[in-house]
């Protein structure tokens, strides 16, 4: 009777030591993107210049309406 074993390279030495930065980092970006300002500002970008227009406004005003002054442009 043969077995057959198959075993999984656990990667570079480089790859495994990244690995918590790259989970920190990646918690990070929830975080940020969780944030209430980033859900309208992706609201914004999914509305056209048209539309901003109609409503009397532009890309830059909304987006220093949002931020306030945690924002320099």
């Amino acid at each position: 009777m043969a077995y057959i074993t198959t075993a999984k390279p656990i990667g570079s030495v480089f790859a495994i030591a990244a690995r918590p930065f790259q989970a920190v980092w990646n918690f990070l970006i929830m975080l940020a993107e969780a944030n209430p300002r980033m859900k309208q500002v992706d609201k914004l970008s999914q509305e056209t210049d048209e539309q901003l227009a109609a409503r009397g406004t532009t890309r830059t005003k909304e987006i220093q309406r949002l931020f306030g002054v945690h924002l320099h442009m």
